[in-house]
């Protein structure tokens, strides 16, 4: 038995669905955001190992952002509470780490 009222549920639901919609938005910019700094990184001219590193931490990143995305998404998708509860708390992990390994990669590339 579900211990809220119907419309209760219902509002959780959107609450959750907008959050999820924020997260994949924003996923998917940062996203974009670590290809073109990789892609700028990789056509600077002699890069010192330093530059290798951070390349490494961003290309990590751009992964991290992508798996935060695909969960935004599958919440968005998903029809039961208890499975969107669980995917948004997986997917704003992601994001978090996501945006922790970004900062770490400035500070090497600074």
């Amino acid at each position: 038995m579900d211990p809220f009222p119907p419309q209760q549920h219902d509002q959780e639901k959107a609450r959750e669905r907008d959050i999820a919609s924020q997260t994949f938005g924003t996923s998917a910019r940062m996203l974009g955001l670590g290809f073109t700094i990789l892609s700028l990184l990789k056509g600077m001219p002699n890069p010192d190992h330093l530059d290798t590193i951070a390349d490494d931490v961003f290309a990590v990143d751009a992964q991290t952002f992508l798996i935060a995305c695909f969960l935004g998404y599958a919440v968005l998708r998903s029809r039961l509470l208890r499975r969107t509860h669980r995917l948004e708390f997986l997917a704003d992990a992601g994001f978090l780490l996501g945006l922790t390994s970004k900062g770490v990669a400035c500070v090497l590339f600074v």
